[in-house]
């Protein structure tokens, strides 16, 4: 059991690996100031893709109940989520909007009560708090500007992204795992596209540089990404994808000084020995009794009364 866990563990991690990746991307690859055109172009075609892949493969449908929750789980895993995250990268520096990712364990801790009635332990508080300071101390320089609406955008990211996460663990989970991500990411790309169309107007022409940063950010950086994302958030206890999910800031920073010539301070590698102990623990944590692992059902697996509860009868394929 605790092999298969952390066989999960290290495919999850993969996914905030390749989020790291996003603030060179976008400042290196893509339009500038084109936060909703970029946002949509991440989904859309991950979404075509994924549907395609999954209906291919099992065949499989949303039907009733499933279409609001994937339109529920769409709005904070995307729709919201990641203009605000562009919004965020492009007013802020890299550090100051990668820090706010030091905050998830505490907002999912914070969110897992307010909407499941889940009480962390004492203990995952205490990770939680040692785990931002560790991001901050990697990724927040002396001097940085700080942009006050950069702020509210990546503070308000944060926030969505940690409901995604504790929805995506408490919502029950679908038939096909490739088939709901591609569904939730479709979802998410007609309102973005259609508001960027028109806060932003017409796209320009692409450069050869803009195609291979979207078609990178888009199925590399979310389709995959977000497949082995989700997969990692039902099979893993609540607590360890959002510590797995601090390897997006540390990535960032590696970035930044293997690729921008960014020097590391000895802060900074306390802050990554701290944020790396802290990405461990979330590897190698076991699910409590109240959250058994995926295949039993959990009795408070469901968000709203009267519903199924949570399975996974998926074949492991479809995942």
């Amino acid at each position: 059991m605790k092999t298969s866990m952390r066989r999960v563990a290290l495919l999850t991690v993969l996914a905030p690996i390749s989020w790291g990746t996003t603030y060179v991307t976008v400042t290196e690859l893509l339009p500038p100031g084109r936060p909703l055109l970029v946002a949509a172009s991440r989904v859309l075609p991950a979404g075509l893709v994924l549907v395609a892949l999954g209906t291919w493969r099992s065949r499989w449908v949303p039907r009733g109940r499933q279409w609001r929750h994937l339109a529920a789980l769409a709005l904070f895993n995307f729709a919201l989520f990641f203009p605000l995250l562009v919004v965020g990268v492009y007013r802020l520096p890299g550090g100051v909007a990668a820090s706010f990712g030091g905050l998830q364990p505490l907002l999912v801790a914070g969110l897992s009560w307010a909407i499941a009635g889940r009480r962390a332990r004492a203990v995952e508080l205490a990770v939680g708090v040692v785990a931002a300071l560790g991001v901050a101390l990697v990724v927040v320089k002396p001097g940085a500007h700080v942009d006050l609406l950069g702020v509210l955008a990546a503070g308000a990211s944060a926030v969505s992204f940690a409901a995604g996460v504790v929805l995506t663990k408490r919502l029950p989970a679908p038939p096909d795992r490739v088939t709901a991500t591609g569904w939730q990411l479709l979802l998410s790309a007609v309102p973005l596209a259609a508001v960027a169309l028109m806060l932003e107007g017409t796209p320009p022409a692409p450069t050869i540089g803009n195609a291979v940063g979207f078609a990178y950010l888009s199925l590399a950086g979310t389709a995959l990404a977000f497949v082995l994302w989700f997969r990692g958030i039902e099979r893993l206890p609540t607590a360890a994808p959002p510590l797995l999910g601090l390897a997006a800031p540390v990535t960032g920073a590696l970035l930044g000084w293997l690729v921008k010539g960014e020097s590391l301070s000895p802060v900074q590698l306390v802050g990554f020995a701290i944020t790396i102990g802290a990405i461990a623990r979330g590897a190698t944590l076991a699910p409590r009794p109240a959250e058994p692992p995926a295949g039993r059902p959990s009795p408070d697996a469901e968000l709203s009364p009267g519903s199924a509860p949570r399975t996974s009868a998926a074949p492991a394929s479809a995942r």
